[in-house]
């Protein structure tokens, strides 16, 4: 993703929330694919349909229409880069799966505590009240990381657009920061990946400016060799870093009242959805599904429609969880209604 998208993804996330989608439109375009929920047991089979929330779009009622031949499987499938080959003995595990048998799926972590705050309701944030809910747990989520806390309380982070010169200045950081941040994207953007790099490096530096957004970019960096040599460890701990800065800048938010959240939310979320990749791809620490789901559908509820696309290949696969087709659906829905027109960038 262009770093001007990333950035722009950030804001997107911060002043929109759960509760700012974008304007969703009246009718359902005819190439966006129906759904058939379907409810079995060993010997019934009936059809269901999901539950409709205010302000979902409907869909007009087609002349012959034809049933969709991949249905909500191949839709998903066929955009996963994580999906294992289908086995020979595909309806045999389904069905012991159904029946409780073979092995069971783990669902605790090593990355993930055991005293995450419970969210309440269906799982899925659709207001201001629940987005909150979601945002304290990811506080507690990123801050209990076993990978790396930051060992500074003074975090840096870009509360505005540094690609916007004309935007308001956040008080809190000093102008040669914003002013390097820009230069810093400007080259990336231009080629110069080696000068961009080494910026952010510098204004991601723990010791020194501890800019949140800059050790995700420079996390980014390090894990796909952006003018550098790859080292995937180095950015899994440049994104824990930022994840625990912006972290305890939203915690304080939080605790003083502040439901949509504070300056660092947007950061938050990008390091939380990279650190999800990393835990989903083994890039830099050991693969593990458990700490990847959840990551992902905490930077769902944050906002990030990636985020949402990739936690429902989640439930769908029962990659991290156990497989849930009709909470996929939910966030699909999510992430259509604030405008995602890809399946995430991963799959």
């Amino acid at each position: 993703m262009p770093l001007k998208d990333l950035l722009h993804k950030k804001n997107k996330i911060k002043d929109e929330g759960a509760s700012g989608a974008t304007e969703k439109p009246s009718t359902l375009s005819p190439d966006v694919p129906e759904f058939t929920f379907m409810r079995t047991t060993t010997h019934t089979q009936e059809t269901f349909d999901p539950p409709s929330y205010p302000g979902d779009p409907t869909r007009p009622k087609p002349q012959n229409l034809s049933p969709e031949p991949r249905g909500l499987v191949g839709r998903l499938r066929r955009h996963s880069n994580a999906s294992s080959p289908a086995s020979p003995n595909a309806e045999q595990t389904s069905f012991a799966e159904r029946m409780h048998f073979g092995r069971s799926r783990s669902s605790s972590s090593v990355n993930v505590p055991a005293n995450l705050p419970e969210v309440g309701g269906d799982g899925v944030a659709r207001n201001e009240e629940e987005e909150a809910k979601w945002e304290k747990r990811a506080t507690v989520l990123v801050t209990s990381n076993s990978v790396l806390r930051s060992g500074t309380t003074t975090p840096n982070v870009e509360s505005d657009n540094p690609l916007s010169p004309t935007g308001k200045k956040s008080r809190s950081r000093a102008p040669s920061v914003t002013h390097t941040i820009q230069e810093a994207i400007r080259l990336h953007e231009t080629g110069n990946l080696e000068a961009s790099t080494a910026m952010f490096g510098k204004l991601a530096d723990p010791n020194g400016p501890n800019n949140a957004l800059s050790q995700v970019l420079y996390g980014l960096a390090l894990r796909h060799g952006w003018g550098c040599i790859p080292d995937q460890e180095q950015a899994i701990k440049y994104l824990s870093m930022a994840a625990n800065n912006s972290a305890e800048v939203e915690k304080i938010a939080l605790d003083s009242g502040v439901k949509k959240g504070g300056a660092a939310k947007g950061e938050l979320v990008l390091a939380m959805y990279e650190l999800a990749n990393c835990y989903r791809n083994g890039w830099g620490i050991k693969k593990d599904p458990v700490a990847a789901k959840q990551y992902y559908e905490t930077a769902a509820n944050l906002g990030d429609t990636d985020a949402m696309n990739e936690v429902a290949w989640c439930y769908l696969e029962g990659f991290g969880t156990k497989k849930d087709k009709f909470k996929a659906a939910q966030f699909l829905r999510l992430a259509e209604s604030k405008g995602s027109k890809t399946l995430g960038n991963t799959w």
